[in-house]
């Protein structure tokens, strides 16, 4: 291939790379108003003498607002939790809010202060690693081994509401310096988002000499 050709290429994906997930937000978005929209939209249009485009978005914001501000007090909370407990006794039902709400609490992260902190650990064999956040130590393993061994909960890709719960001794932890955020965010993007901050040294780069590898 020439370099001409070479360098067209290199162009071109970089370009489909840039346009690619712009493009998808736009289609993503445009549904996803045209839906809400349409939804709220159509219910008001029946009872209102007039209708203005996009005000089932407004009607549709505000009762998120509502439902957020109920949601966030006692007497809310309390309905919440009755309102789930009666949706997990609907056999297929319950299935289906589950994983909703799983994803929902993934992406959202409303869960992330169960995670202390995004460490590397090998699994699932010797010489691979995986991303993993510890979220705790048992006594009775502790007891068991005569080490101090973490919770260490190993998420899949693309979907880190399922995974592995390993137990490892925390010699055999390595830390790392993102947040658990950006952890969460190259899990769900399956390794294709990298955290901005740069990254740390490891201590066999810091004892390697410049320019050897």
């Amino acid at each position: 291939m020439t370099p001409l050709l070479l360098h067209l290429r290199r162009y071109f994906l970089t370009g489909l790379l840039v346009i690619t997930p712009i493009w998808g937000t736009y289609l993503i978005l445009k549904t996803l108003l045209r839906t809400l929209d349409g939804i709220v939209g159509d219910a008001l249009q029946r009872h209102l003498a007039f209708y203005l485009p996009g005000f089932g978005i407004v009607v549709l914001v505000a009762l998120i607002l509502l439902v957020g501000l109920v949601a966030t007090n006692f007497l809310g909370r309390e309905l919440v939790r009755l309102w789930e407990e009666l949706l997990h006794r609907v056999p297929i039902v319950r299935n289906i809010y589950s994983v909703m709400k799983s994803i929902v609490d993934a992406i959202s992260l409303q869960q992330k202060a169960q995670f202390n902190r995004v460490v590397l650990v090998e699994f699932p064999q010797k010489g691979s690693y995986s991303i993993a956040f510890v979220t705790g130590e048992l006594d009775e393993i502790r007891r068991v081994t005569a080490e101090r061994v973490l919770n260490v909960y190993v998420p899949t890709a693309l979907n880190p509401t399922s995974g592995y719960l390993i137990f490892v001794p925390e010699e055999k932890v390595m830390p790392l310096s993102m947040s658990v955020e950006d952890g969460m965010k190259v899990i769900i993007s399956g390794g294709f988002y990298a955290p901005g901050s740069a990254a740390k040294p490891s201590p066999a780069d810091a004892g390697r000499a410049p320019g050897r590898p």
